[in-house]
């Protein structure tokens, strides 16, 4: 905060408490110009005989109004808020962050501490740590993948036995941990639309060998197409290739939808999560996901 903004505000705050004092002492005492004839009202009078008195305030009542004042000079005095006075506690919103962060870290630590010489099998068939990976996934993964892990269009369904980089526990722990890059570069300029519609033809067919799609299986073959998805278009999950040849489709099922990838290519990204995490629960939502497959 700049000084001329801090001084700003303690003559704000000065006029403020000071003019809160002032007002309460101001109305508590007897105004005589505006009594009538020594009694104690304020010489309002309705209806001929209604008077307004002006009788003064419970003392507890008024006593509770000074010690908010001293109250609020208290606090400004211990705690930040008095311009850039720090207050003589030295307290700061990130002070106390950090400092409940690490007492939840330590309260934590203790409950990680139980699955960490566990391998990623056996903590996809422990119940408790299944439970924890699950409330951590709903609270960081849902958004993508949905709450029962069956994703979206565009986002992985978490709960069948595709998977693009491989189902071992240490691949999809990598996939969690490090994030993934898939990129499926536009080929519509190599294939055309034509040939687009044929390789669709072709990778629909539950006779890939069949002549009537030799013209999209070739198309296939010599576009490049072989190099991510494999010579049976299988997927190759070492390049996180897709399997063509199944009913799982990303992007969209509908043919519109698989030419539209063909064509203009895709790119999806799986964020990493290990700084957001940290290793104990990149490992226990491992554990849950591993669990979904099953």
């Amino acid at each position: 905060m700049s000084t001329s903004w801090s001084i700003f505000i303690i003559i704000l705050i000065v006029i403020n408490v000071g003019g809160c004092g002032w007002l309460i002492w101001w109305t508590m005492n007897m105004r005589t110009d505006e009594q009538a004839d020594g009694d104690l009202s304020t010489g309002h009078t309705w209806d001929g005989d209604l008077k307004e008195n002006n009788n003064p305030l419970p003392k507890w009542w008024l006593n509770t109004f000074y010690l908010s004042i001293i109250f609020t000079i208290v606090y400004l005095v211990l705690y930040p808020g008095f311009g850039n006075f720090a207050g003589t506690l030295g307290w700061t919103q990130t002070g106390q962050y950090d400092s409940e962060m690490a007492a939840s870290a330590e309260k934590l630590d203790g409950v990680y501490a139980a699955f960490r010489d566990q391998d990623l099998n056996a903590l996809s068939s422990d119940e408790a740590a299944v439970s924890i990976g699950r409330n951590t996934f709903l609270n960081v993964c849902a958004a993508c993948h949905g709450s029962d892990g069956r994703g979206a269009k565009g986002f992985p369904n978490l709960t069948d036995k595709d998977w693009q980089y491989g189902s071992k526990p240490e691949t999809v722990y990598a996939t969690i941990a490090n994030g993934r890059t898939g990129i499926m570069a536009p080929m519509g300029a190599v294939v055309g639309d034509e040939g687009a519609d044929a390789i669709i033809e072709f990778l629909r067919s539950d006779t890939p060998n069949d002549p009537a799609v030799a013209a999209g299986k070739q198309k296939f073959m010599t576009s490049g197409c072989i190099g991510c998805h494999g010579l049976s278009a299988e997927g190759n999950p070492a390049l996180g290739g897709p399997n063509l040849r199944d009913d799982i489709w990303l992007h969209g099922e509908s043919t519109a939808d698989i030419k539209n990838v063909i064509m203009n290519g895709k790119i999806n990204e799986m964020p990493a999560h290990m700084d957001l995490l940290g290793e104990d629960r990149v490992r226990l939502v491992t554990a849950y996901v591993l669990s979904l497959s099953r």
